[in-house]
């Protein structure tokens, strides 16, 4: 019979022992699928005149629900992430709804918008500024104002996600992070793409390795959470298919005007564009 030290021991053990948090990785994979990965989805599904053209579509009013699924809080920290999302997802609701009037007229997304056809036709050339700025507010800094706020609350949740070192913790991951491992992998390789957010994924991803070193040196390596989050398995593995994705792509001249510089990442839409729907016109 044990004791009750021995009982309240045990107890504690299993108190302590972190756990998996599956309800907030599964609610985290689902709602990202389907208000953020879905709406283009609903673009391709959708008959064109669905919806009358100068009017909101079923894309925008899911872009709607995208912005309605931020709760508020009461901390000002919070409520500022807050903002800065919605905000930046604002802006690109907006951008993102004229683009798609756009390619209507015959806008092409994998041309830059002084080479496309379309918008050397416009009278004055002035405009072509306009778009220009439309399409700065979309793709710049709607998304950095978007994806900011979330790297920083993935980078803050991982950094509570560490465990006094045991090994059998160390070396192997929640059976039920399995299922999600793909979806979630899957789902920032979109926000790295898509969204052109390269850079603000590669400093989450160091900065979560050097948290990852700095908490060895005190006896705690990360859980069942940040084992899922980093090195061998989501944000790892979304980085190996980034990495694949830009091979596929790095001889093609046209994407590589689209995308100048240093850091060269095609946005999927681009190369739908550029190959499948043309290859479908045609």
């Amino acid at each position: 019979m044990n004791s009750p030290v021995e009982g309240s021991a045990e107890a504690e053990a299993v108190l302590s022992k972190p756990r998996f948090h599956l309800d907030l990785w599964l609610l985290f994979t689902v709602q990202n699928w389907i208000l953020d990965v879905g709406r283009p989805v609903v673009m391709l599904v959708l008959p064109v005149d669905f919806f009358p053209v100068n009017r909101p579509g079923a894309v925008e009013y899911l872009h709607i629900l995208c912005l309605n699924a931020a709760q508020d809080s009461a901390t000002p920290a919070v409520r500022l992430g807050i903002i800065c999302v919605v905000m930046g997802t604002s802006l690109h609701l907006v951008a993102d709804s004229v683009t798609r009037r756009l390619v209507l007229i015959g806008y092409q997304l994998h041309l830059s918008v002084r080479e496309n056809p379309v918008m050397q036709e416009l009278k004055p050339a002035s405009l072509v500024d306009a778009f220009e700025l439309l399409f700065y507010y979309d793709d710049t800094l709607g998304h950095v104002m978007w994806c900011v706020p979330l790297f920083l609350v993935l980078f803050l949740f991982f950094s509570g996600s560490f465990s006094h070192r045991n090994r059998k913790q160390e070396e192997k991951m929640a059976p039920a992070a399995w299922m999600l491992l793909v979806p979630n992998a899957a789902y920032y390789w979109y926000l790295i793409t898509e969204r052109q957010t390269f850079i603000l994924f590669i400093f989450t991803f160091f900065a979560m390795t050097a948290t990852v070193m700095h908490q060895r040196r005190r006896g705690l390596v990360p859980d069942s959470n940040g084992l899922f989050m980093l090195c061998r398995y989501s944000f790892s593995a979304a980085l190996v298919l980034v990495a694949f994705w830009v091979s596929c792509l790095w001889s093609d001249g046209v994407l590589r005007k689209k995308h100048p510089g240093l850091i060269y990442v095609p946005q999927p839409r681009a190369v739908y564009t550029l190959h499948l729907q043309q290859n479908g016109t045609t």
